[in-house]
């Protein structure tokens, strides 16, 4: 067993910890979640969930501790599929009902152009996580096929050291935001720099146009 990680000082909303470990249940059933739980030293929430209230106190490293134990458990490659799908049930399953993101379900919003759809609900995207917790992040169009969505202050690889990018979730979670603001399209992310390879922040190339 792990013991527990060192704080950060940055937290998320306690219901955002909550979401998170409801999805990782719903992928690896309740004896993966509680091994996990125990690997990344957070057997805590083992038998006492986070609340489910907007306070902030769930912990970034709590995130980089799960992320580096599904890795250990299931090595790099099945550790970023988990990490993906994490990040789409996260979002289907709550993330789209908070903050700057409700109005993208409304009439006037599902009649824009697609490209504006998507221009205007990806900073969305970042503006819920800024708003409501410690994660800083913002989006840039530098002209061309992509953006570049940012995170500054990242839990991902929080207080870790890694040899290739490790922000699965937050690209399943911009993937799956963007499947919904646009009905249902599919767009490709890739990250193309890691604070816990050395970078100066984590960026995720969003390619402006779907790939189906």
């Amino acid at each position: 067993m792990a013991d527990a990680p060192q704080p950060s000082g940055y937290f998320y909303p306690y219901r955002f910890g909550l979401i998170l470990f409801d999805a990782l249940e719903e992928i690896m059933g309740r004896n993966g979640l509680n091994a996990i739980l125990n690997m990344a030293g957070l057997r805590q929430f083992i038998s006492e969930p986070p609340p489910d209230t907007m306070e902030k106190g769930f912990d970034f490293a709590y995130i980089s501790a799960l992320n580096g134990a599904l890795e250990d458990m299931y090595g790099p490659r099945g550790g970023r599929g988990l990490q993906l799908r994490l990040g789409r049930v996260l979002f289907a399953r709550g993330l789209s009902n908070f903050g700057a993101l409700v109005g993208a379900s409304d009439l006037a919003f599902r009649v824009l152009p697609l490209q504006t759809k998507v221009r205007v609900g990806l900073p969305a995207v970042a503006k819920v996580f800024d708003s409501l917790s410690d994660q800083t992040s913002y989006v840039r169009d530098p002209g061309g096929e992509q953006y570049n969505y940012i995170i500054e202050r990242c839990s991902m690889c929080w207080g870790r050291s890694v040899e290739r990018p490790g922000g699965f979730i937050a690209a399943g979670i911009i993937e799956e935001a963007l499947r919904w603001i646009s009905g249902g399209r599919t767009f490709r992310v890739d990250q193309v720099s890691c604070m816990g390879m050395g970078h100066a922040n984590c960026t995720f190339q969003v390619y402006k146009d779907p790939t189906d």
